[in-house]
């Protein structure tokens, strides 16, 4: 992608995130990157997080998740560990993932909205949670010191970057030696149809920014990761594919066929080499 077009998608973004939190905020609910679906019912981000997570957190930090997974379920952490989510949006992740690491662990949040932000520290407030902060900027620039987290979580997000080989060098970066990466993405399989591609508004919807599985593998390997996996965690069907292009312009009938187990959420797993870890991957 061109600088231009990286922009362009980063402003729309920017613009449909705004968006969720300020309809989270004044009462209504967020779905899946401005889509018209009713909260829990669009099939990327409905039915994410158990009644045992939820408890205790504020109905706000449940209805602004726009993810796709639950990477604080499949992630390894442990008490006195700092964690850190790409793109936190209304806090679910971090505010989970501090529990998690307990009152001598901390939990950063990143975000690049001030909508998203406000919601967030809202709804830390709301927990009663000090391990945690939120902090504004990029996750194709981390404000962090190299070598500062021991895991990275992210949920949803690294698809919709113009630039996913930087947001992949950024994590490399702030993570320690034999640091982990593990991130609930939306990944592809197999040949997608070029109009999905071409269609900008369905970055936000976390579908045309999506990467096949083998070039995610390839970009977080090239970025220096070792120890690499992608486990499915939910394949959609035609119906699903319906769902995603309902309202966008598109011609559902035709291609949605053409998407069938083409997109899924997945688990992505790698580390950061401490010279003592294995090299390699497996998917």
């Amino acid at each position: 992608m061109s600088a231009t077009d990286v922009q362009d998608v980063k402003d729309i973004v920017r613009e449909k995130y705004a968006g969720a939190a300020l309809k989270v905020a004044t009462g209504g609910g967020a779905s899946c990157c401005g889509s018209s679906v009713p909260p829990g019912a669009s099939p990327i981000t409905s039915n994410l997080y158990d009644a045992a997570q939820e408890q205790g957190l504020p109905a706000e930090a449940m209805l602004a998740s726009l993810g796709c997974g639950n990477p604080t379920a499949l992630a390894q952490l442990s008490p006195g560990e700092t964690v850190l989510d790409l793109g936190s949006g209304g806090g679910i992740d971090v505010l989970l993932s501090a529990r998690r690491v307990g009152p001598t662990g901390k939990a950063y949040g990143l975000d690049m909205t001030d909508e998203m932000l406000a919601l967030a520290r809202d709804n830390q407030r709301k927990a009663g949670l000090d391990n945690v902060e939120f902090l504004k900027g990029e996750i194709e620039a981390i404000p962090l010191p190299d070598n500062s987290v021991d895991v990275i979580i992210s949920n949803c997000v690294i698809n919709l970057s113009g630039d996913k080989d930087r947001v992949l060098r950024e994590a490399f970066r702030v993570l320690k030696p034999g640091g982990r990466f593990a991130v609930s993405d939306v990944v592809t399989r197999g040949e997608i149809p070029e109009a999905l591609r071409r269609d900008v508004l369905l970055w936000v919807g976390c579908l045309a920014g999506a990467l096949d599985e083998s070039d995610y593998v390839a970009r977080l390997a090239a970025a220096g990761f070792a120890q690499i996996s992608i486990e499915p965690t939910r394949v959609y069907d035609i119906e699903d594919a319906r769902e995603f292009l309902a309202g966008k312009g598109i011609d559902v009938d035709a291609l949605a066929p053409k998407m069938q187990d083409k997109f899924f959420s997945g688990f992505i797993r790698a580390s950061k080499p401490d010279g003592n870890s294995p090299a390699g991957c497996c998917t």
